[in-house]
């Protein structure tokens, strides 16, 4: 997450004072980027996953479950027992075999909670098909090798969030909360990595904000949940804070679930995918072209139906992220008149994306964003500098952002040979796409990463989603697709993934023609009965035309799997494509085990991972049909989760409903 470089960070009084120093110096690396790097060709065509963990601990005694704060002590025995990393040592549970000798050992990192893992794969992923079929032995070693420099108490758990996080006694070991960075009602401050990055972004946002974050989560009633439901865990007598005043002039809301502090949203795990692109043409192209499919996957990979002990009404993360880290002042939200602050700003620095960067000739003005705010005088630098509008508006959009966490040891002097102060602002601004230039010193091209997955309880559905992903990116580049849609009806889109069960019963905007022409519709195999069948071609391009008959609304079945009103759908466009490279027939085979997995997730055979959870909890016997999740409930519904990753879940813990490559 960002950078952990090591320094005298500023408290926010004080790096308000230096906030356009440090975006005047931010756009002079860009600029020398760019300079370096816009002519770079013929990259290698890499990809790479990042995968999330909670790690737990269990008490079998008392049937509790903590989050184990031993992240660091891991992190230290994984990085001291070079041996146990490397390739060759055999892994029982892994399908294709033991990884091969000379394997790259896959690497981990620290996260936001002290409870927290990543890891990705020790060196990227090619794109060849049978590379795609290491991800999920690959995804299964990680899980081995973190579980084994735990205690035997612990495990590594592939869930969203932690189902009672906030509830006293959380975590192991125990810690009093409201400390002076968070100042939560809930958390301790020693829930964060102890990284000094980390507690200084969560206090300064705060900071900066004037009060403490807010997260509200509307609660599922259920037919026993107390109506209005005013959330039980809130203290509205607290003082040790002027913040804890909060609460007394209403944060936290009536009928929802609240929350007050960034762990509550940087605590949750996903899955992510980098690409990098053969140049920074294609870069752009991929970045525009999946932005749209951004809200699809999270509605597909739904996993997060419970906060803080109680069901949520929502399925998904996203938002709760989104405002965890919203710095916005009550200028920039729009509740006061601008005096102090620069302009109103719609979204919180965590949020869907408000830019297209593509230099398609397809790309039409009304597609932007017109409400898109932009600091012009920076964008007038980029542009002095030789970039391109529609690239040098994207950056100036991202730099309307203060810094939050700046070191003062990095004020000396401006290195443009460094990229501190750009990563600066570009890794704080968290949208569901991201396009990565290369960094200095290193072969690293033109990259954009994939940010909107929920991560899934199993390592077989984790590989599945990248499989996907990578190989409709192949399709999209193959085909020349076109998934153009206005940039408003994106943002509508992820506030539509959060609704329950919003996979089978909502509708997204989605371009009805994919296609740069009239040619051949690829054949759809999605029939029970196997027989192939060409879409119809649902109406001609109208590139002059209205732009709202260009998309309609449509379910994620009809957008995955192909609609009667002519949408291809995405496997299908993915099988034509894998058609057209002549897989062989084995590699094809195992590839359609992942892409049957998608396919029956938006149909409904296959249950989201919010799905399964939700069930979980209301016919759990302890369950009182009030929306609360007991440490009871929550020590089964988390052990579930470690038996099915385990593939141990055939015992009735629901491990057939959330699929599996047999």
């Amino acid at each position: 997450m960002g950078l952990l470089a090591v320094g005298t960070p500023l408290e926010w009084p004080e790096a308000k004072k230096v906030a356009g120093h440090v975006r005047e110096w931010g756009i002079e690396q860009l600029l020398a980027i760019w300079r370096r790097a816009k002519g770079k060709e013929r990259d290698a065509l890499l990809w790479g996953d990042e995968i999330e963990y909670l790690v737990v601990c269990y008490d079998d005694e008392h049937r509790k479950v903590r989050l184990s704060l031993r992240q660091m002590d891991i992190l230290d025995a994984l990085a001291s027992d070079q041996d146990l990393l490397k390739a060759g040592g055999g892994v029982p549970d892994v399908q294709r075999g033991a990884p091969k000798e000379g394997d790259t050992a896959p690497v981990f990192h620290a996260e936001f909670g002290r409870f927290m893992l990543e890891a990705t794969p020790g060196k990227p992923w090619g794109i060849g098909f049978k590379d795609l079929l290491d991800v999920e032995p690959n995804m299964k070693l990680r899980r081995k090798i973190a579980k084994e420099h735990m205690a035997d108490t612990e495990f590594p758990i592939t869930l969203t969030t932690f189902p009672r996080l906030g509830q006293k006694d959380c975590t192991d070991p125990a810690y009093p909360v409201s400390g002076p960075k968070l100042r939560s009602q809930f958390l301790p401050d020693e829930i964060a990595n102890p990284h000094v990055r980390f507690p200084t972004l969560a206090a300064n946002i705060r900071w900066r904000r004037g009060r403490k974050v807010e997260l509200n989560v509307p609660v599922f009633r259920d037919e026993k949940t107390p109506w209005p439901f005013k959330d039980p865990t809130v203290n509205y007598d607290l003082h040790n804070w002027p913040e804890d005043d909060d609460v007394r002039n209403g944060a936290a809301k009536e009928n929802c679930i609240y929350m007050d502090a960034m762990a509550f949203g940087m605590g949750s795990c996903c899955l992510q995918i980098t690409f990098q692109a053969k140049n920074i043409e294609e870069g752009r192209k991929m970045y525009d072209q999946l932005s749209p499919l951004g809200p699809i996957l999270l509605a597909l990979t739904a996993a997060t139906p419970v906060y803080k002990g109680f069901l949520a009404d929502t399925d998904v993360r996203w938002n709760q992220i989104s405002r965890a880290v919203d710095d916005r002042t009550p200028e920039e939200l729009g509740e006061q008149p601008l005096k102090n602050d620069r302009w109103r700003i719609p979204k919180s620095r965590y949020a869907s994306n408000s830019t297209y960067i593509s230099r398609d000739p397809r790309l039409r003005k009304e597609y932007l964003d017109p409400d898109l705010v932009v600091d012009e005088k920076l964008k007038q630098r980029l542009l002095d500098g030789g970039m391109d509008d529609l690239l040098a508006t994207h950056f100036a959009h991202l730099f309307i952002r203060d810094p939050i966490v700046v070191f003062s040891e990095d004020l000396k002097e401006l290195d443009l040979d460094k990229v501190d102060h750009f990563e600066n602002l570009q890794s704080t601004n968290w949208q569901h796409m991201r396009f990565k230039p290369p960094p200095p010193g290193n072969n690293t091209g033109w990259r954009v990463e994939f940010r909107p997955m929920e991560i899934q309880i199993t390592d077989f559905e984790n590989a599945a989603f990248s499989i996907f992903i990578v190989l409709i990116t192949r399709a999209i580049l193959s085909f020349d697709l076109n998934f153009y849609i206005p940039i408003p009806r994106v943002t509508e889109n992820m506030e539509t993934a959060h609704a329950r069960d919003a996979v089978l019963n909502s509708k997204f905007y989605f371009r009805k023609n994919p296609f740069p022409e009239r040619p051949e519709r690829p054949t759809s195999n999605s029939s029970a009965s196997g027989t192939s069948t060409p879409s119809p071609i649902s109406r001609p391009d109208t590139p002059l035309g209205p732009v709202e008959d260009e998309y309609e609304l449509m379910t994620v079945n009809e957008i995955i799997n192909g609609s009667a009103s002519g949408f291809p759908g995405l496997i299908p466009l993915v099988e034509s494509y894998l058609n057209s490279m002549n897989v062989d027939v084995e590699t094809r085979c195992e590839l359609a085990t992942y892409l049957d997995l998608i396919r029956k997730r938006a149909d409904g055979t296959l249950w989201s991972g919010a799905k399964w959870m939700r069930h979980f909890v209301r016919n759990h016997q302890e369950y009182k049909q009030d929306s609360v999740v007991t440490e009871g409930i929550e020590f089964d519904i988390v052990r579930a989760a470690e038996r099915i990753a385990r593939e141990e879940g055939r015992d009735g813990f629901g491990f057939e409903m959330l699929g599996h490559k047999r």
